[in-house]
């Protein structure tokens, strides 16, 4: 496995894409799934967050005490299925800014096409998450990724639940400067360039859609 991904390897963690892959896991569920899911992979992802020391006075007496500092976040979803994975970083630093990049999938070609795109600016000071729960070929990983890059964005980090290994060396090669940070690693595509055993079209089920 390349030096640029992260497999995140926690048994809640284990627990809940187990929930997220059954069939009968409802919306409502499935979307608090995905969100709890995110917010347990946001605690490693932003590990590295650098620290600065400032006074602070307790009850007791001041003391100087950690606090964050250095580049603000912004978290950037890929539509639609990303929107799922923004309520729990948010819970965990509820002042990131959020973009938005718009992608589907042609379902002959497999290939990405964007229909939107508005990022925080300036983009250039923030630490950026791309966030999508599934990496199947990972062509939407790698042009969102390529198109931040292109409007100044130069630390970014990808947040991803589940992924193919198809999908994720293509990630982890094109942007060898991007950490990738996935929870499990399934077996491979199928015909259609779906995720095997994965858990299905990840945007239908968080939003109820077919």
């Amino acid at each position: 496995m390349r030096d640029n991904i992260t497999l995140i390897n926690h048994p809640l963690l284990a627990h809940k894409i187990s929930m997220l892959r059954d069939k009968n896991t409802g919306t409502n569920e499935f979307r608090k799934l995905v969100e709890e899911v995110s917010m347990l992979m946001g605690y490693e992802a932003l590990r590295d967050l650098p620290l600065e020391d400032v006074e602070i006075e307790t009850p007791i007496e001041t003391c100087m005490s950690p606090m964050l500092a250095g580049k603000k976040l912004a978290l950037v979803p890929i539509l639609r299925a990303g929107l799922g994975m923004v309520g729990g970083m948010l819970t965990l630093c509820p002042t990131a800014k959020v973009g938005h990049i718009g992608m589907y999938r042609d379902e002959d070609t497999h290939i990405p096409q964007e229909y939107y795109c508005k990022l925080p600016k300036p983009i250039e000071d923030r630490l950026i998450i791309v966030m999508d729960p599934m990496t199947a070929t990972g062509g939407s990983a790698e042009d969102a990724i390529t198109q931040i890059k292109g409007a100044g964005g130069t630390h970014i980090k990808y947040m991803t639940i589940i992924a193919a290994p198809e999908g994720l060396e293509r990630v982890a090669s094109v942007h060898p400067d991007v950490q990738i940070y996935v929870a499990q690693i399934d077996r491979c595509l199928n015909a259609d360039a779906y995720i095997c055993p994965g858990l299905g079209d990840a945007g239908d089920r968080i939003f109820g859609t077919k």
